[in-house]
């Protein structure tokens, strides 16, 4: 399935998979029995259930961010400057989980059953050793990426940031084995099992966020007191890596009775599995990857501007009330890569390409529908995300100097993420069409051609100019926002120029 160029890990980081109904996928690879065929009911038939589901995991997140939004304003800048390596981490499961899934799914069509579950026990052996492999280094390196995105002078910041990744890295080889048997159950044609296990691992990670991150607190009038255990941005961390714990055990406990058969998942993988699952995962990682360091490179800069600690803080605000904007293309863009490889196996390239299209086009109207409530309540929607903690009614000297600098920083990351939210939402509509439009490429097999449009479009234009605005033209973190904005826009109509070009129909796989 495709993925988005840029900014949908976002909102995957707890490692929720994105499934598709069963009874929704053999309706959209049933033979054509119209004519003509009703496309636009095919793609959304295929859509609706990725973009219900997501919605759960945009709440998910938007949650999150909230609930760390009452904390101090350091702990927003320590979250928000964690996406780098939480990003990077989680593209390398989602990888894995691709090459996995594409065995197992061509077995599984070869009824070939002893293939198809070989596959899987070895995928899982390999999560379990990529995941503590990482996990290790995860541990060990998160005092650099601390030091290297957050601005020196922000040490609160940074300790915060190294003990929430520090624990985070603890559920990795959970989220590694989510990811690699929700790809091979998807493989066998089961998503309903994934569909339901993520909606628990998501209201789980909610109601844990919910006791771990606050104290103790009464229910209005009730005389009900709410437990809390007061850990405040540790409490977010734990959440995520208990919740992912608590779904990676019902995935083993699942898979075992499913067609997979799941049994023998403890010791190492075969060497030859691992061969073949990287042939596959490689292309789709490298190109992850250099949208995490790009990431990484445009925090780097923010970290250098004026006020670049809320800047960084309201990067992780912004970008979650984005994800409501794009996650209907995210819905369409995964309809698309599916449709679009099986018209091409059909022999109609036509029609893989008028559902590429429709799709983009779709997802452009409803992006613009969504857009205009968000660029004209962008301040009271970050407001809501934002939120200052009353002042303590009796205040020392130092106690009032801590409060007015609290609140000074919470005011500029609310006035830093309204902006970002207005520049994105100009552009918003050419992400919309590079995210469809890539991941209709890739399911034909196309993915040298994305990685190049990656490439181009943030490592070429929106690092160097970012750069540009924020220092030379003394922009700062106005001129980053701009960068971003631009550079989406001409990544939709770089992904529109490929996908016209119709390489993508002559690929083999």
């Amino acid at each position: 399935m495709g993925k988005s160029p840029d900014r949908t890990s976002a909102f995957l980081t707890s490692g929720a998979p994105q499934t598709i109904h069963p009874r929704v996928m053999q309706t959209a690879l049933t033979p054509e029995t119209e004519s003509p065929e009703n496309l636009s009911r095919v793609l959304w038939a295929f859509a609706w259930p990725v973009v219900a589901l997501n919605s759960l995991q945009v709440l998910n997140t938007l949650l999150d961010r909230f609930f760390v939004g009452q904390l101090p304003s350091s702990a927003l800048m320590a979250q928000s400057g964690a996406m780098n390596l939480m990003f990077l981490l989680f593209s390398i499961a989602a990888s894995i989980a691709t090459g996995a899934s594409a065995i197992v799914s061509r077995a599984y069509g070869a009824k070939n059953r002893a293939e198809f579950r070989e596959a899987a026990r070895q995928s899982v052996r390999m999560a379990m050793v990529f995941g503590l492999l990482l996990a290790g280094i995860g541990i060990l390196a998160t005092p650099f990426v601390a030091r290297l995105v957050l601005p020196a002078s922000e040490t609160a910041a940074i300790a915060s940031m190294i003990e929430f990744l520090r624990i985070y890295a603890l559920g990795l080889p959970a989220i590694f084995v989510i990811q690699s048997l929700a790809g091979c159950l998807r493989g066998v044609g089961d998503s309903r099992s994934p569909m339901w296990i993520s909606g628990i691992q998501i209201l789980a990670h909610i109601a844990l966020n919910f006791v771990l991150i606050f104290p103790p607190r009464a229910l209005g009038e009730t005389g009900l007191v709410i437990p809390g255990l007061n850990l405040g941005l540790n409490g977010a961390a734990w959440g995520l890596s208990l919740s992912a714990w608590l779904s990676a055990l019902l995935y083993l406990f699942l898979a075992r009775r499913t067609e997979l058969g799941l049994s023998g998942t403890l010791g190492l993988p075969r060497w030859v599995w691992v061969q073949r699952v990287f042939r596959i995962a490689i292309p789709s990682a490298v190109m992850s990857v250099l949208r995490v360091f790009s990431l990484t490179a445009f925090t780097i800069i923010l970290a250098g501007v004026p006020s670049g600690g809320p800047a960084i803080a309201a990067m992780g605000v912004a970008f979650a009330i984005e994800s409501i904007m794009f996650m209907p293309a995210f819905g369409l863009s995964m309809a698309a890569s599916a449709l679009v490889g099986q018209s091409l196996g059909m022999k109609k390239p036509e029609r893989a390409e008028r559902i590429a299209w429709m799709a983009g086009h779709h997802g452009a109207l409803v992006v613009l529908a969504v857009v205009a409530p968000i660029y004209f309540g962008a301040h009271q929607i970050a407001g809501v995300m934002i939120e200052e903690k009353p002042r303590p009614k009796v205040e020392t000297v130092h106690q009032m100097q801590a409060a007015e600098a609290e609140s000074e920083a919470k005011k500029e990351t609310q006035k830093q993420a309204v902006e970002l939210l207005r520049w994105l939402c100009l552009t918003e509509v050419g992400f919309s069409y590079a995210m469809i439009l890539i991941g209709a490429m890739q399911g034909a097999g196309d993915t040298r051609n994305p990685l190049w449009i990656t490439v181009v479009s943030l490592w070429l234009l929106r690092v160097p100019l970012a750069w540009g605005l924020a220092y030379p033209l003394a922009l700062g973190a106005t001129g980053a926002w701009i960068s971003m904005s631009v550079s989406q826009l001409i990544q939709g109509i770089l992904a529109m120029i490929v996908f016209r070009r119709g390489a993508w129909k002559s690929q083999v796989v």
